[in-house]
C-alpha cells in the first residue's frame, strides 16, 4: 500500500504515545489516570523524558488538558507545566472556553485536525508531534491519514470500564509492529501506521 500524501510536514511525525490498561482503557469513566499513578513510575518517567526530547509540539483534547490542569493544580502552580512540557506549544482541541495555564503556550482550537495540521507542523519546527490523548482525537488523526506511530505502554492494571484506547477500526493492514520491550512492570509496543485510511 502507498503512504497517505504528506506535504512539507514529511519530517514531522505525529506520534500517539500513551499508557493503557491491559484491557485497553486510557482513563477511568471519570477521565482520571489515578489507576496509572499507583504503579512505580521510575522506569516510565525516564522513558518519557527521552521521548520528549524529540517532541516540538503537544496535541490533546479538552478532557486530557483539564485532568492534567486540575491534577497538577496548574492554575495556582503554573511552573509545574514548564517542568514537564517545557516551552513547547500545546494545541488543545475543544469546543468549550477553558482557563489557560498562566505563561504556557496553549492554543485552543476547534474543527478538523487536518485544518490545523499546517500550524501544528510550523510550531513543531522540524521535530515530532506528541498526541497526548484522548483516544477519539487520536482517531481523528488516523482518519485524516496524519497519524504516523502509536507507542502504547501497557500497565499491569485492568478496569471494568473507562475511556477506550483508540475507538477506531484499524486492522493488520494498517499497523506494522516495529518495537517490543519491557520497561519495569510495563510492556511497550510500537506500531507504524501504513497505508491509506479507507474512504467512508
Amino acid at each position: 500500500m502507498s503512504e497517505p500524501p504528506r506535504s512539507v510536514s514529511d519530517m514531522t511525525r505525529a506520534i500517539f504515545y500513551t499508557a493503557s490498561t491491559l484491557n485497553g482503557f486510557l482513563a477511568d469513566p471519570d477521565d482520571s489516570l489515578d489507576w496509572l499513578l499507583t504503579i512505580p513510575q521510575e522506569q516510565a518517567t525516564s522513558d518519557i523524558a527521552a521521548f520528549t526530547e524529540r517532541i516540538g509540539v503537544l496535541v490533546e483534547g479538552a478532557s486530557t488538558y483539564e485532568w492534567v490542569r486540575d491534577h497538577e493544580d496548574l492554575l495556582r502552580h503554573p511552573e509545574r507545566w514548564q517542568q514537564f512540557y517545557g516551552e513547547r506549544s500545546t494545541f488543545v482541541f475543544t469546543s468549550r472556553d477553558l482557563p489557560r495555564v498562566p505563561g504556557a503556550d496553549i492554543r485552543f482550537v476547534q474543527g478538523e485536525v487536518a485544518e490545523h495540521w499546517p500550524d501544528i507542523v510550523e510550531a513543531a519546527d522540524g521535530r515530532d508531534v506528541w498526541i497526548v490523548g484522548g483516544g477519539d482525537l487520536v482517531g481523528q488523526f488516523a482518519d485524516a491519514g496524519l497519524l504516523d506511530e502509536i507507542v502504547i505502554t501497557f500497565a499491569p492494571v485492568t478496569l471494568a470500564a473507562g475511556k477506550p484506547l483508540l475507538p477506531r477500526d484499524l486492522d493488520h493492514t494498517r499497523l506494522e509492529l516495529t518495537g517490543v520491550r519491557q520497561a519495569g512492570p510495563f510492556a511497550e509496543l510500537t506500531y507504524r501506521l501504513i497505508g491509506r485510511p479507507e474512504a467512508p
